[in-house]
Parts: structure tokens; sequence; C-alpha cells
């Protein structure tokens, strides 16, 4: 089998993690994925742009497989995040739209896409058959070399050919129980993001910290600067996936400070959920709103309950916490992962300067720490 190929040569060029969304083209590659490596299914592409950030961050060599259509989901993340730290990111493919197509909505988008991928900048390499596979070598020796993003846009011919029928659920059986008793009063907060962010800065020691964009960066900085302060500068909805992503590389305790607004926005929480890394915890700072531009206000605000939603995701170990005292004694209580830490806040941002580092030596200083 032509997927076979494609598992030894990522094998052979050390990755050892893959972040993927399966494609009807390349079903089998899909299947066996999970089975030959450190495996993330995601549930929204652009989200693997940060769990592959993350794990290169800690020093894993990743990898994802998509369908095409995803990288319209992953632009920005690949540009704001990728290119932005000068990351690298093999990403296979298959390249739906030009070949055999029988989806109309799968034309406009991926026709266009070299143009696309050129005009951003993003390297690609075209393999129309199966005897082009070993360019797949080529272009993960060229992402880590150059550190940058290299798409391998893969036709439908080049799986043509010997297929094993899998529907991925012969031998898993869905049976399960769900209990979920969930009773929670919300008053008023009494604490704004600034002052939940000291909090959590003076538990600080050897994690790892990943923070969300925008002011809660800065104000992460301004509390406790740090070495193993990753901060992000773009790439909105991405902090829980870097987070995850850091989480695979390293036995370090990895915190990560999110909104919910980004919380809101991304389809990670059951991914982490799913995953269960043991040393994650993710500390949601809920002030209904989106603070980096003026704090208009989210779902979160009146009615989407975040500790809920982690819940229906998932996780078992939450917690719903509004004061500094609730937030030093939840911090206390963690313990194996993933955590979910829901701390309700009034809106507002603190005056703080800007974060005075380049994406480099951010990059830089927490790797070398980590």
């Amino acid at each position: 089998m032509y997927e076979d190929v494609v598992i030894s040569i990522l094998k052979e060029h050390g990755i050892d993690l893959v972040s993927s969304i399966p494609c009807d083209k390349a079903k089998d590659l899909c299947f066996m994925i999970p089975e030959a490596f450190n495996h993330v299914g995601l549930t929204r592409e652009e989200d693997g742009i940060g769990v592959s950030a993350g794990a290169y961050l800690a020093g894993m060599k990743p990898a994802m497989v998509i369908q095409s259509s995803g990288l319209g989901n992953s632009l920005n993340a690949l540009l704001s995040l990728t290119c932005t730290y000068t990351l690298p990111l093999p990403i296979l493919a298959s390249w739906r739209g030009v070949q055999d197509e029988v989806i109309p909505a799968q034309v406009p988008f991926n026709r266009a896409l070299p143009e696309i991928l050129k005009s951003a900048g993003i390297p690609y390499t075209i393999i129309r058959t199966h005897g082009e596979m070993p360019k797949i070598g080529d272009l993960i020796e060229r992402a880590f070399e150059c550190a940058t993003p290299h798409v391998a846009l893969i036709l439908p011919g080049a799986w043509k050919g010997d297929h094993t029928c899998r529907t991925g659920c012969e031998t898993i059986s869905r049976s399960r129980e769900t209990s979920i008793v969930f009773r929670r009063r919300v008053e008023n907060p009494s604490m704004t993001r600034y002052d939940a962010i000291r909090v959590i800065a003076g538990h600080l020691d050897q994690q790892a910290v990943v923070s969300n964009i925008g002011v809660p960066g800065k104000e992460l900085y301004a509390a406790l600067d740090r070495p193993l302060n990753f901060y992000m500068l773009g790439s909105y909805t991405q902090a829980s996936p870097i987070g995850l992503g850091l989480s695979q590389g390293t036995a370090r305790d990895v915190w990560v400070i999110d909104g919910d607004g980004s919380l809101l926005g991304t389809g990670i929480l059951p991914v982490i959920a799913t995953k269960k890394p043991r040393n994650l915890t993710i500390f949601c700072l809920d002030n209904g709103a989106f603070g980096s531009t003026g704090n208009q206000l989210t779902p979160a605000y009146r009615s989407a309950d975040l500790e809920l939603i982690a819940l229906g995701a998932g996780f078992t170990r939450t917690w719903k916490v509004e004061d500094r005292e609730s937030l030093d004694s939840a911090i206390a209580e963690l313990n194996d992962g993933p955590n979910f830490v829901h701390v309700l806040l009034e809106p507002g941002n603190a005056t703080v300067d800007n974060i005075p580092l380049t994406p480099a030596q951010i990059r830089d200083r927490f790797m070398t720490s980590l």
C-alpha cells in the first residue's frame, strides 16, 4: 500500500507527533496514523497549527495530515504563528477540487490553492503519482532546515491502487455511562483579569506557561516575566492548542492562560479531553468580553458557561472561582490533568506596556529554558 510508504517516510525523517483530520481520498492513511504515531485527532484544522507549534517548542518533530480545504481554515494561524515565530511544519494535504472531483464546493478554493500559497509565501510541492511519494521526505527536510511550513499537495491519483477497506470502529464499543450533576451559582466577580494573572504568577515555579494573545500576554509580562512564558502575539484561538502540543513533549506542568472568547471559538476542548494530558491545566480567564478590542461582550457574559462546556467536552477535573482565595485554593488542588479552571472576572484591562521581545527572542529563550 502507498500509505505504508508515507508512514515509513514520516518515521525515517523523525516525525513523532501527527495531527490530522481525515479526507476520503486518503482515508486508509488516516486510519494508519494513530497506530503508528503519537496522534492528535483534530476537529478543526487550524488547531493543528497550534498543537504542532507547541510540540516543536517542546523538542518534537510534528507534521499534519489534512484535506487541502483545511488550509483555508489555517492560513491565519500559519502566518501569525508558524511563520511569525519561524517554526517548521510539514503538512500533507489531500488535494481536492482539481482531479476527478465530484463535489462542486471543493473546486473554487482548491483550484486557486497553489496561487494562494504562493502569495502567502508558503512553499508547496505537488505529488501527482505514487512514484512521487519520496518527495515527501524532501519537503520534510526542507521544512525543518528552513524553519517554515511546507505543504505537500497530494492528488487523488497518487493513492490509486491496493487499499484496505476499514471503518475505524470494527472493534471499538461506544458503550459508556455519562453522568454530570452541575449546579453553580455565579456571583458578581471581584477580580479583573490582571488580578487573576498576578495570583497565577504567584504560584509559578517550573511550569511552562502559554499566554493568550493581546492584553493578557502583556499583563503576564508585567506581572512576572520569565523565560518559561510563551507570549502569543497573534493566532486567535490557538493558546490551548499550543498548550496541548507542549504537553506532549515535556514532563513539566503546562499552564495555559486562555480566554472565554478564544475558547468559545475553538474545537480544542474535546480534543484535549480525549488525549488526557496529565500535565496540562487550562485557566479560562472569563471576563465575558473581548478585552483586547474594547470589551465587547461574548456569549459567556450572561449565558454560555465555559466550565459546563468543558465538562461536556469530557473534562473531569474542573473548578469555578470568582475571587483570589478560591483561585488560590483551586491551584493548590491541581493534580493529574487535564485540569480546567474557570475564573470569572470583571471586564477591564490593566495599563501595561507592550512586550519588548521579538518573536524569535520569545521562541529561543522559551525553548532553551524548556
